[in-house]
């Protein structure tokens, strides 16, 4: 197995009586790793599944070796997410809290992870927001405080489910440039294609199963293409 990769095998997944996966099965191994595909094609649901957050009926999926499904311990250290709307996420009223809560749940004393939480903080330049209470931030700023959450836990992956949804200009250029910097590999969902044209490899997700997989340059025209017939076929 190709080290820190993504195996996805036979996967099937259901979901309050629906199939999502019958049989879905990829290696996904690059930096950066776009998904791309209509609304209900099943890619959320595959983010929340590589997450280990929805358990598959049948298959494997293993993060970095780990069973994040079954090993929620060992997931964290595999796999982190980052959900469309912040306030899905955040569970607690003070930005210290939500970015030591995960630590804690690796096995860090809360001291320890208070201080690792400080120091995420400094990083990112906003010791000051330790007190704040999360609801009076922006919704950018709140996205910001969910991804230090994460990257305080260290994990080898990070997801992203339209993380560009809602926000400005600005606050959406700042999440783009925080996402290439990262040092952790990373899978994108996204309804905009410009936004992974230069990533490692794109899959179109289509109806559960894989449409295309392969290079942006390859993948995105033919998704496009098939976007603009399926516009032109759909009644105003």
């Amino acid at each position: 197995m190709m080290d820190g990769s993504i195996e996805i095998e036979t996967l099937t997944l259901e979901r309050e009586g629906t199939r999502i996966f019958d049989g879905l099965s990829l290696r996904i191994g690059e930096r950066r790793v776009g998904v791309v595909g209509r609304n209900g094609s099943g890619k959320s649901t595959l983010l929340r599944a590589v997450a280990g957050l929805i358990a598959p009926q049948a298959g494997r999926l293993r993060v970095a070796g780990v069973d994040v499904a079954r090993d929620r311990a060992g997931a964290l250290s595999a796999v982190g997410i980052l959900f469309q709307n912040p306030d899905h996420q955040i569970i607690f009223p003070t930005v210290i809290e939500e970015l030591a809560f995960g630590l804690e749940q690796q096995g860090h004393p809360r001291g320890v992870a208070r201080e690792r939480a400080r120091a995420m903080l400094a990083r990112f330049g906003h010791a000051d927001w330790e007190e704040r209470l999360c609801h009076t931030l922006s919704q950018g700023q709140r996205q910001l405080v969910c991804l230090m959450a994460v990257l305080a836990m260290e994990p080898r992956w990070i997801l992203f489910d339209e993380p560009f949804n809602s926000l400005d200009i600005p606050a959406a250029l700042r999440i783009e440039a925080r996402i290439a910097a990262l040092a952790q590999n990373v899978m994108l969902i996204t309804h905009d294609p410009a936004r992974v044209a230069g990533y490692d490899r794109v899959i179109w997700i289509e109806a559960g199963r894989v449409a295309a997989d392969g290079p942006p340059d390859a993948v995105l025209p033919a998704y496009v293409a098939a976007m603009q017939a399926a516009a032109q076929d759909e009644p105003c």
